[in-house]
């Protein structure tokens, strides 16, 4: 269920929302034609990785930055004609291509979207049947305000051929409509489901990316005080987890992400204090006992890099393990949008081994329909 379409979401007209779209593609058009003009071949990688690095940057800056410009109601209008895209688009991309299979499904009360391995994908060289690695959430990002499961599914059938895992994207609650604790509380109903449904916390792996990987640390936190069991690992890419946006990066790195200058979080806290340790996990103390083996990656170039460097660090020295990449030169989520660069493909490597040394292998499968485009 896109946001659009919630109970007491409001949402602009069709002639309005058309209007949105073609802004959106003529401002789209104009960062793109930028390119020539702003060194696309300058980078640390080879030729084709840096052109791609700029291309991408350019895109997603114009993206972001006519998102923030628009209303409540013309943005969520606009996110449910992505999603509905997508949703005509991924299911045969990633099920041709990639050999995974996307399921609609509700878990604990909240919809979401299933990436598993087609059966044909479950099977060894000698065609016995191959277990699952585990059973992923993922929480998906978007600065806790924006996008969709069905955005994410391409990223997540990467995960699933990289580590043989099933992944559920959870629909969860977003703001300004849907203020924190909303969020956490949609993550941790799924979470409990899954355990209930026959899942064991040894086969689970909680991730996210940006907005969803802090809110993939505040989980973590509330699971923890609801004394429920620890899942298996953690992973996270360039996690938000730092909302009082003080850190140096915030500005010296402004110009390389793709990030807006000013980022929203308002929205998101209503009130609550942007150091509080419930939203900021930078501000929080793991429980060494507790806390799970940990992935996480970051672009040299973000603005959040000086948060998650202090957060992998603490993690590091409370004895926590924990595996952290920072590639030189990248951008805020880049294995998400450009999963053909050379840092990400070494990412996904990490990531398979962490899956592979930290996940036991499961069984369970949920019973659920198609997705539909």
């Amino acid at each position: 269920m896109v946001m659009a379409d919630r109970e007491g979401v409001e949402s602009a007209s069709g002639p309005i929302t058309a209007l949105t779209m073609l802004g959106l593609a003529g401002t789209m058009g104009n960062g793109i034609a930028r390119l020539p003009f702003v060194h696309p071949f300058r980078g640390p990688g080879g030729l084709a990785d840096n052109l791609g690095q700029t291309a991408t940057r350019l895109a997603i800056r114009a993206f972001m930055g006519y998102t923030m410009s628009l209303s409540i109601p013309e943005f969520r209008s606009m996110e449910r004609v992505l999603d509905q895209i997508c949703s005509g688009v991924m299911p045969p991309i990633v099920g041709g291509v990639g050999k995974v299979e996307l399921v609609k499904d509700t878990v604990g009360g909240v919809e979401g979207v299933w990436c598993r391995p087609k059966p044909e994908a479950l099977v060894d060289d000698d065609g016995d049947p191959v277990p699952l690695q585990g059973t992923i959430l993922y929480l998906h990002g978007g600065g806790y305000i924006g996008t969709t499961p069905m955005m994410y599914t391409a990223f997540a059938a990467a995960l699933v051929r990289l580590s043989n895992c099933e992944v559920f994207i959870a629909d969860y609650r977003m703001a300004p409509e849907f203020p924190f604790p909303a969020g956490i509380h949609d993550a941790a109903d799924v979470y409990r489901a899954l355990l209930e449904q026959g899942t064991p916390a040894e086969h689970l792996m909680v991730a996210g990316d940006s907005g969803g990987g802090g809110l993939a640390t505040s989980l973590l936190s509330y699971l923890h005080a609801e004394g429920l069991p620890r899942p298996a690992a953690l992973a996270l890419f360039s996690p938000e987890i730092d909302l009082d946006l003080s850190q140096d990066s915030m500005t010296a790195n402004a110009d390389s992400d793709v990030l807006p200058w000013s980022i929203p979080v308002a929205p998101y806290l209503h009130g609550v204090q942007p150091n509080d340790n419930r939203v900021s996990a930078i501000y929080a103390s793991p429980d060494t006992d507790w806390f799970p083996p940990t992935f996480v990656c970051w672009g040299e170039a973000e603005m959040f890099r000086d948060s998650i460097r202090d957060f992998a660090a603490r993690l590091a020295e409370s004895e926590v393990p924990v595996h952290a990449m920072e590639e030189l030169g990248m951008f805020h989520v880049f294995p998400i949008l450009m999963p053909w660069a050379e840092s990400s493909k070494r990412v996904f490597r990490s990531l398979s081994s962490l899956a592979g040394t930290h996940v036991r292998p499961a069984t369970r499968r949920a019973v659920a329909e198609p997705a539909q485009s």
